[in-house]
């Protein structure tokens, strides 16, 4: 699971709402937006229980649900505060970086493959063999989907070096990958959103938006209202 702390993370979408003389289980309501993502089976989301601090290192813990889905993170949090309660959900993108110790560690493994072949095969066709092995995993790489080899393209995504490598250079970023991408980035905070609403309209209270901040990602992602479009067809913001 990434840590999604890196000052490189984009928050993408993010709402807070609060509501007076209320209180309730933070465990519960996270039980319930999990229930709720099986219910609607929601795919691809990887669960857990995180905890924040207030403050500094020392400071009291506020436990998270965070939900995972390749490079996007989904917070939600629902605490206490003062005779209130708060919701909040905020939604996180952890661009892939590829760095010069990425390259290093591969270089390395792969100088280690060559040294091995060495002996029972000669420089030559050492040279020759590692070569190979270089262009049939990067075509593994290329086509880990389209090989229909899907948990070999998860299990890629987690390997530290490999990863950012993999990510980089050769897994495509399709449209569908980019329209599912916008699709996990509106329907689960929606989803959480809801419930928070339907909580504490059952206590008999409202829940209060006290901040909104809209999905972008990057200029082509913003939100466009209906009907507002270029005379080239296509849409534009608002």
């Amino acid at each position: 699971m990434r840590s999604f702390k890196s000052k490189n993370d984009e928050v993408l979408n993010h709402w807070i709402g609060f509501v007076d003389n209320f209180t309730y289980p933070s465990g519960d309501f996270y039980d319930a937006v999990e229930g709720e993502l099986v219910e609607r089976k929601i795919p691809g989301l990887e669960v857990s229980r995180v905890e924040y601090a207030e403050g500094g290192l020392l400071s009291h813990q506020r436990v998270y649900l965070r939900m995972i889905r390749e490079r996007l993170a989904i917070d939600t949090c629902a605490a206490p505060f003062g005779t209130g309660y708060f919701f909040s959900c905020r939604t996180v993108y952890d661009p892939v970086l590829l760095r010069w110790w990425h390259i290093l560690v591969a270089w390395f493994i792969l100088n280690g493959v060559f040294v091995l072949l060495v002996k029972p095969l000669g420089i030559d066709f050492a040279a020759l063999a590692t070569l190979a092995l270089v262009l049939a995993i990067s075509l593994i790489l290329r086509n880990a989907v389209a090989f229909n080899l899907a948990d070999l393209d998860t299990a890629l995504l987690k390997i530290p070096a490999l990863g950012p490598i993999y990510e980089r250079w050769f897994r495509k970023d399709t449209y569908y990958r980019q329209d599912t991408r916008l699709v996990y980035l509106e329907t689960v905070p929606t989803l959480i959103k809801e419930l928070a609403e339907e909580l504490t309209a059952a206590k008999g209270v409202k829940l209060s938006t006290q901040y909104k901040h809209g999905p972008v990602l990057g200029e082509l992602y913003k939100p466009v209202k209906p009907g507002k479009e270029s005379g080239s067809g296509h849409a534009v913001g608002p």
